[in-house]
């Protein structure tokens, strides 16, 4: 008998034995067969970075049994190009996921997301793509409440595909269960950067990374206001950054260049 279940690449940027990518890999397991390739270890913030000064490892683990497991020595972004290339060797998956993620990556964060740009490269390969994240950095956070979203999310992307070049971003409320799902755009907003200086044993000055979300954006049609009234935010996104707008802005400059 012909299985036509779907294949489904399940990844992250947490690392492979990360609590979220075990909550998704088992939401994923009835809806078709699951391949799993991950990093080695966390990889949070990375955005697209890809390995290109030194080798790339790729080893099947079995961490969970009946699963077919990757681990990665790269960036999440290394993980869908050697899944595709290596893996499933050319013959794409029906759908990749990834996360889910430990932070939400709303608005601008998905500029720096590991989560996202896996997804991203997902889409970048042609195949229909998810990015799940959820307002808890915790490790033991509690993902039951995204289960039936995400397995909502997944089989419409299943049944129907999505647009050329877009991807979703989903993010999660940390509240008890959500009210609903609400089709948002990305919010504008941003955090306040600070570097905190401090000094190393040595006398050295180093620096670490803190900040502030803020957000000036009181649209309610955005990520950041579901999430805000507790709702799973959705957000289509695309990775042709073209700026449409500007162009004919630009069209009206008078370049005088001179040989």
């Amino acid at each position: 008998m012909k299985n036509n279940k779907p294949t489904i690449l399940v990844v992250n940027d947490d690392g492979i034995d990360a609590p979220g990518i075990k909550v998704l890999m088992d939401t994923m397991k009835d809806l078709g067969k699951v391949v799993v390739v991950a990093p080695d270890g966390p990889q949070s913030g990375t955005g697209h970075a890809i390995t290109i000064a030194k080798p790339l490892r790729l080893d099947r683990v079995h961490i969970y049994p009946d699963i077919e497991m990757y681990k990665c020595s790269g960036t999440p972004v290394d993980c869908v190009k050697l899944a595709v290339n290596q893996v499933f060797k050319g013959k794409k998956p029906d759908l990749c996921v990834s996360g889910i993620n430990h932070g939400l990556n709303h608005s601008i964060n998905i500029l720096y997301s590991g989560t996202m740009s896996a997804a991203m490269e997902g889409a970048i390969e042609g195949i229909p793509s998810i990015g799940f994240s959820y307002d808890d950095f915790t490790y033991d956070a509690d993902f039951s409440k995204c289960v039936p979203f995400i397995r909502a999310i997944a089989n419409q992307v299943l049944e129907h595909g999505l647009p050329a070049a877009t991807l979703l971003n989903v993010n999660f409320p940390k509240t008890g269960a959500a009210r609903g799902i609400k089709i948002c755009r990305q919010a504008n907003a941003k955090y306040a950067e600070e570097f905190d200086e401090r000094l190393d044993p040595h006398q050295r000055n180093y620096y670490w990374l803190t900040g502030v979300f803020q957000s000036g954006d009181k649209g309610e049609d955005t990520d950041v206001w579901a999430l805000d009234n507790d709702y799973v935010s959705v957000v289509p996104v695309q990775f042709d950054l073209t700026a449409h707008h500007a162009i004919p802005i630009l069209n009206s400059w008078q370049f005088d260049v001179k040989a």
